[in-house]
């Protein structure tokens, strides 16, 4: 029989939804049934594509009697970490205070009233029975043990990522910057590209700090290791080379075999850092990277309605990686005499590559495309080869059974997956990445509102998710970048009565901190917690004050200056103990320190100068333009005749009469106090 997961929506709960546990969804009626058996709560989380979250149901979950020790004593509540990220950072924050560690699956045993006393990640099903039953055994019979230690735990969970209101510094300086950037680099790996460590996570926010801090710093060795790291990625087994996209990571230090589970996250934001690291430096297969990532998404995460589903599973048929890799013989039956060229291209041999599994995952040299010209091809005729190869094999793996596909459609990951297609256009000139941009915008304002809130998801059967902090800052970001990819003021004034909800819904002015649940949010939970530290995905804080720097800008708004200011002086004490979490605070830093480029493009020609002006790189600037505009920076330019204006600290040039005269006034003003 199915216990009540059945009803649930969630992939990763339906999955669960036949195991003996009798697990509940998280809300009133499985809190509620705690308190009146003053039974301990079991919080178990997880997400679809997690391969140990797998493992442990497989192991434990679907165990008889390890399900009858959870149903007795406890009150089982399984949770998708990706429905309620809220939920998931609190008791990540708990286990990571009991055991320095942390990861999915989350597993942790609560007070009836939800307060945690013991928790882990994986636990082996002998391992797991034990804990069960000494845990049970304690609150039966020494209650306040348990109760003192929730009571000292919880206040250490309240204090974590609470930051003191700090002094705004008079101005932010190179040294501050270099003394977060030196130790920093210093983690760098010369030989595989990224950190010194293993696994290896992509962390594009961290690449794109530094490649625009490399080009405002004119640091070249740096700038060599984020291409470098950019390279290896690329060509590395993280990377589908048959069908594109990313994996989430790799388990090795060579970028070579992945935990294969696919992530919309990921992709979303690899699509903006390799487009914008074309742009600083062209590179044929960055590109090549963009377009089969973004064909990968819409070909394969695309819903009829517009949006974008949430992830791929690491496994089919049970088997990690399975749809993935290949022997040696199936490329030779594949490609008949094409295979050894093919072979030697990607490191395939007879005993497999992935020595673990006996298979090959696809991964190629930096120096592969030497392969290429030794054999006669042109770097065009290369390209169209490939490309015939990678399709033979793409119709011959599609004949697997696929991955499983988590169908949810989270807000936030959509919009993230928005600026990827944005970043992609302006690089590329794309007018496809533009419609993809607009049409999966129109599906968060079609699909991810009640009534004027924002969802964190579609609404379902079940119930509406009321949107996080990240919802509403990587959205309003999303209409940003469409407003300065197309000048069209209706996403921008989006962006803004966004911003107000915002600021209502989840900024403190007592505390200076942004919430990342509203304040309005029925769920009350056992603390409310602010989301400081950048990860995977930027924290929403970061972004959230990163669009009221630019919003403050676009619409001359002294508030939003005042809330970005005194947020972001609380949090720049923390940058330099760990540069790699507050990444995304540190991109912000370089605004400080060498200022924004807010350039205006006026008049017919504005769109056209615009694709003309992101033929170059410039990672510090707001574009802004039109014939017709009530934003301040354009009011007195209005008009028909083109021209281009650089403004910094609300004082802007003389106009110019091309792009040209622009770059060279760029050129000439490197230092802003040179501009009046």
């Amino acid at each position: 029989m199915a216990n009540k997961l059945a009803q649930e929506n969630s992939p990763y709960l339906q999955q669960h939804a036949h195991n003996p546990v009798d697990w509940m969804p998280w809300g009133d009626e499985a809190l509620q049934k705690a308190n009146e058996e003053n039974k301990l709560i079991i919080i178990s989380i997880g997400y679809s594509a997690c391969h140990w979250c797998h493992v442990m149901e497989r192991e434990s979950f679907e165990n008889e009697a390890i399900a009858e020790t959870m149903n007795r004593f406890f009150v089982p509540i399984k949770i998708d970490r990706e429905e309620r990220p809220d939920i998931d950072q609190i008791y990540m924050i708990a286990v990571q205070l009991m055991t320095n560690a942390g990861g999915w699956p989350l597993n942790c045993i609560c007070l009836p009233d939800g307060r945690p006393i013991y928790g882990g990640t994986y636990f082996r099903p002998q391992d797991w029975q034990q804990v069960l039953l000494q845990i049970a055994q304690m609150w039966e019979e020494t209650p306040d043990v348990a109760i003192d230690y929730a009571n000292r735990l919880t206040a250490g969970i309240h204090k974590a990522e609470r930051l003191p209101i700090a002094p705004i510094p008079a101005a932010y300086s190179i040294a501050d910057l270099e003394e977060i950037v030196q130790p920093w680099v210093a983690q760098f790996d010369h030989n595989d590209g990224g950190y010194t460590r293993a696994p290896k996570f992509p962390l594009p926010n961290n690449w794109l700090f530094f490649l625009r801090y490399a080009v405002l710093a004119n640091d070249q060795p740096v700038l060599r290791h984020v291409h470098f790291t950019l390279e290896k990625i690329a060509n590395g087994g993280i990377y589908d080379h048959i069908g594109g996209g990313f994996a989430r990571y790799s388990v090795d230090g060579k970028w070579h075999i992945p935990h294969f589970e696919k992530m919309l996250y990921d992709n979303g934001q690899l699509i903006s850092l390799y487009a914008e690291a074309y742009q600083q430096k062209p590179n044929s297969k960055y590109e090549r990277v963009v377009s089969e990532t973004i064909a990968w998404a819409q070909r394969e995460m695309q819903a009829e309605n517009g949006g974008f589903f949430a992830a791929l599973d690491a496994d089919s048929e049970g088997v990690e990686g399975k749809f993935y890799s290949f022997s040696k013989t199936e490329i030779e039956d594949i490609l008949g005499d094409d295979a050894s060229l093919f072979l030697a291209y990607y490191n395939i041999t007879e005993s497999g590559n992935w020595q673990e599994e006996h298979t090959n995952v696809l991964h190629c040299d930096m120096e592969a495309d030497q392969l290429a010209s030794e054999s006669g091809f042109a770097p065009e005729e290369w390209h169209s080869y490939l490309q015939e190869i990678k399709q033979k094999l793409y119709a011959y793996r599609e004949k697997r059974v696929r991955p499983g596909l988590d169908h949810k459609q989270l807000t936030t990951w959509n919009a993230l997956l928005i600026k990827g297609f944005v970043d992609a256009y302006r690089v590329f000139q794309k007018q496809e990445y533009l419609a993809l941009a607009t049409q999966t915008a129109n599906f968060i304002a079609k699909n991810c509102f009640s009534e004027e809130a924002l969802l964190h998801q579609p609404a379902d059967r079940n119930r509406a998710i009321a949107g996080f902090l990240d919802d509403y800052a990587f959205t309003i970001e999303s209409l940003i970048a469409l407003y300065e990819a197309t000048f069209e003021e209706n996403w921008l004034s989006k962006a803004k009565s966004m911003t107000d909800q915002a600021i209502t819904l989840f900024y403190d002015p007592a505390e200076a901190t942004f919430y990342y649940t509203s304040e309005a949010a029925g769920d009350k939970l056992i603390t409310r917690k602010s989301e400081i530290m950048d990860n995977v995905i930027p924290a929403s804080s970061s972004c959230m004050v990163r669009n009221l720097y630019r919003l403050a800008t676009l619409f001359d708004q002294e508030d939003y200056l005042a809330i970005a200011d005194q947020v972001f002086a609380n949090v720049f004490p923390q940058i330099k103990q760990y540069g790699s979490a507050y990444s995304n605070w540190a991109i912000q830093l370089l605004e400080h320190v060498y200022g924004t480029n807010e350039i205006a493009l006026t008049g017919a020609h504005a769109n056209a100068w615009r694709e003309e002006l992101d033929r170059q790189y410039i990672p510090n600037k707001i574009t802004i333009g039109g014939t017709k505009s009530s934003l301040p920076l354009l009011m007195d330019k209005e008009g028909l005749e083109s021209k281009a204006y650089l403004c910094r600290n609300k004082t802007c040039s003389l106009p110019q009469k091309s792009v040209v005269d622009l770059l060279q006034l760029l050129n000439d003003n490197r230092d802003s106090s040179q501009i009046n």
